[in-house]
């Protein structure tokens, strides 16, 4: 086994063994929720920022102020 693949095999024994000590008790099943969520909340929060930074026609809606918008959007 070479250097790297030895490595990258500890570094994933690692990774399970910090995860088994997080979840405790935890059944795996629950666990894998809250991650998986919180993976999902994380991806959707950086692309609705990114949108809100620029959105699709080029407006910077983040910069708006309520001057900008029409009166009954605010």
């Amino acid at each position: 086994m070479t250097n790297a693949t030895a490595q990258r095999a500890e570094l994933h024994r690692r990774i399970w063994q910090i995860a088994n000590d997080v979840r405790g008790s935890i059944d795996g099943w629950d666990f894998k929720q809250y991650v998986l969520g919180t993976l999902f909340y994380r991806f959707i929060s950086e692309h609705f920022a990114n949108y809100m930074g620029i959105g699709e026609d080029g407006i910077r809606y983040a910069d708006l102020t309520k001057n900008d918008l029409p009166p009954p959007l605010f």
